[in-house]
């Protein structure tokens, strides 16, 4: 994670979050540690909860503990009660509450308007590095209920590119290959959701020899699709075709019970947004009359009692991370080294250090961070571009010039 480490050093530096608190709530694996120890170089108290109790890594968690002295609060395959106990855990580490918050799905920053309301007056300000939790964010924005400003770190062009488009795209294959040792090639794969993970995940599909299908709300992105030569289809029209099923929308219900109701026999259902709610695993144990639990690691078959067993992954969370390593760490340098950026930049915005004071809201990651991250990486690799000479720029800023 070549940008991590330079950035490490900018921050050992340049101390941006000194004498600050900053509780994270992320997908606790290896890179997510590069990331804390890059906050607490950079002179953060860091308290850290998982943001999924099954991508928790329980050695990594030891490991930032013991060695580092980071607080976290986290276990693998906690319940759900427990999750939650372990998020207020993090935000009430610090007597008054932390002073920046990182979130991974909003269940943070939604536990502290909540359950821990007392400490909101602390809190500065905080990053959503999802597009799921940037929805959230954006309707607790529209209500009036967001308290402080949050950048949304998951917005910028690299990081839809890098980590949503190629990263989803690469590590959701990943992990149901892995679950299932099934063949692709001449399969039907129904990807619900052409945004930019699911546009990932569709491309992987087709690159592998499936015939993929598209299910989409949005005409803009149906358009998209269709245009890059998907098939596009209602997820009733779909759920009879299909023998491979990924969600990937950030919203409920995606796939539901009268979508389970006529699906082949030995269909494979998996998650790639970040809640366990797009396929509707209730109505999913509703309909069977036995459930085999881990049938092989990660896969649990539901039999329906009509001769035919669905194949549901990772409980249906985000299988990228269950059932395989999540993204690689080429990936998540990039995404965590906008984030870092964009975290250290709030600080100076919220602490009034730029003269750039910011309104409770969602904001957008300012494009001279966006811009210098591909940058960095591009260094890394030793990859060189153009710059513009005076006369490119000249024509280009003015509108005397023609043709």
């Amino acid at each position: 994670m070549p940008l991590l480490a330079a950035l490490y050093e900018r921050f050992d530096r340049e101390r941006p979050f000194d004498g600050l608190g900053i509780a994270a709530c992320l997908h606790i694996t290896a890179e997510t540690a590069m990331l804390v120890r890059l906050l607490r170089a950079g002179g953060a108290a860091v308290s850290l909860a998982a943001s999924n109790p099954l991508s928790t890594q329980d050695d990594i968690a030891a490991a930032l503990a013991h060695r580092y002295g980071i607080a976290v609060f986290a276990r693998a395959g906690i319940d759900r009660r427990g999750y939650y106990r372990h998020i207020e855990m993090a935000l009430n580490e610090a007597p008054h509450g932390p002073d920046l918050v990182i979130d991974d799905g909003g269940d943070l920053v939604n536990t502290l308007h909540t359950r821990a309301a007392a400490l909101l007056p602390n809190v500065k300000g905080g990053c959503e590095s999802t597009t799921t939790g940037v929805i959230r964010l954006r309707r607790m924005a529209a209500e009036g209920a967001l308290a402080f400003p949050v950048i949304a770190a998951n917005d910028t062009a690299t990081k839809r590119m890098v980590d949503n488009t190629c990263g989803t795209g690469q590590s959701a294959i990943d992990g149901i290959l892995r679950a299932t040792n099934t063949l692709l090639a001449g399969k039907t794969v129904v990807v619900a959701g052409f945004g930019a993970s699911g546009r990932g995940v569709a491309e992987r599909a087709r690159g592998f020899g499936a015939q993929v299908i598209v299910t989409e709300v949005d005409p803009v992105r149906a358009l998209d699709a269709s245009l890059r030569g998907f098939r596009v289809l209602p997820m009733a029209q779909a759920a009879p075709l299909g023998e491979v099923f990924v969600t990937a929308t950030g919203s409920v219900d995606v796939i539901n019970a009268e979508h389970l109701s006529v699906m082949r026999d030995g269909a494979i259902l998996a998650n790639a947004g970040h809640f366990d709610v797009e396929i509707d695993v209730r109505a999913l144990a509703g309909l069977a009359k036995a459930v085999h639990v881990d049938v092989r690691p990660h896969v649990d078959a539901y039999d329906l009692g009509d001769g035919r067993t669905l194949l549901l992954l990772a409980e249906g969370r985000v299988v990228n991370l269950v059932a395989a390593e999540g993204h690689p760490p080429e990936v998540m340098d990039l995404a965590f080294g906008i984030e870092a950026l964009a975290l250290a930049w709030l600080a100076g915005a919220v602490l009034g250090n730029t003269g750039d004071k910011l309104p409770a809201g969602v904001h957008e990651v300012p494009a001279d961070i966006d811009a210098e991250a591909a940058s960095l990486v591009l260094a890394t690799t030793g990859t060189s571009i153009d710059t513009l000479t005076p006369v490119q720029l000249s024509y280009r800023e003015s509108w005397r010039i023609g043709s």
